[in-house]
């Protein structure tokens, strides 16, 4: 069984369809086809059920994605295995992380991650949560950190660090007091807000929270990106509702005054997040405890 005809399979099965496998694959999508169907034939089994949405396995094919899985993984292991004997972790790790956290974490994380492992090589994308973790099934990303991710049976999640959230506004010049008043959540709901559109982890946790006492958010603009944000914010144009990792991270933290949330006080939860369905390599798994230290170490402080 040639292990790249089954690598093929079983992103084609993962995504249910060739036209999706191919682009994660970068192969032409006729190539695709024909490696899978010469799998077939030399199986002698039907592995794939083809309709005009897609594919759907068959039994077979149910039974050799399950197999097929634990195979390509036992390979990375046997790759990872050979390089231990030289003496280092091998292989690629693919994180993802959102735009506020690669800008803290991204350089010492990649510097840390060449000095304890020389040999493996790490891709560092930045992304919304929900692009995410379609990346995490479709195994494109290996590790990805998530605000307030709703549980999956395809993904394994794992608290990380609560960061509290605050009231954005511009500084207003004068000097900025050392203990700002916290603010109600009902009285941010009568203040235009600068926010993220659905289904970003902080709108929807704004929205959430403003239901339960009876109000909603005053929406002046929905920006997806937060330092186009920070930028309105700045200009005149609202408020934001942002951690205080997102602003301390930008260009111009000075030219904004944070204030805390109160009754209730607002808090994004971050979550490593893994894949469920493709067991964790050796490297990952070094990768992801190294994440965790430095998440900790440099979010934390802020």
């Amino acid at each position: 069984m040639d292990l790249k005809q089954l690598e093929y399979f079983v992103r084609v099965a993962e995504l249910g369809s060739f036209t999706r496998a191919a682009g994660v694959l970068n192969i032409a999508q006729p190539a695709l086809s024909r490696q899978v169907r010469l799998l077939e034939v030399e199986l002698r089994q039907n592995l794939l059920l083809r309709n005009g949405r897609g594919v759907t396995t068959t039994e077979a094919g149910k039974l050799l994605l399950e197999h097929g899985r634990g195979i390509l993984h036992q390979v990375k292991r046997a790759r990872e295995e050979l390089g231990r004997v030289r003496g280092a972790l091998a292989g690629r790790v693919a994180l993802g992380l959102p735009p506020s956290v690669a800008k803290a974490m991204a350089v010492p994380l990649i510097r840390e991650f060449r000095q304890r492992m020389p040999d493996a090589t790490l891709s560092i994308s930045e992304g919304l949560s929900v692009g995410m973790q379609e990346s995490l099934i479709t195994g494109r990303m290996d590790i990805a950190l998530l605000y307030n991710a709703s549980p999956s049976p395809d993904i394994e999640l794992t608290p990380l660090l609560e960061e509290p959230l605050f009231l954005v506004q511009r500084h207003g010049g004068k000097a900025q007091a050392a203990r700002p008043r916290p603010v109600p959540l009902r009285d941010v709901a009568r203040l235009p807000l600068v926010i993220p559109s659905r289904p970003n982890a902080i709108r929807m946790l704004v929205e959430n929270e403003m239901a339960t006492l009876g109000c909603r958010p005053e929406v002046a603009l929905e920006i997806d990106g937060v330092s186009a944000i920070l930028d309105l914010v700045e200009d005149g144009a609202g408020s934001a509702i942002l951690s205080r990792n997102a602003v301390a991270t930008s260009s111009r933290p000075q030219a904004f005054a944070l204030r805390p949330i109160s009754a209730p006080s607002l808090c994004s939860r971050l979550l490593t997040a893994m894949s469920s369905q493709r067991p964790a390599t050796l490297t990952q798994k070094a990768a992801l405890e190294l994440i965790q230290a430095l998440a900790h170490k440099l979010l934390a402080s802020h």
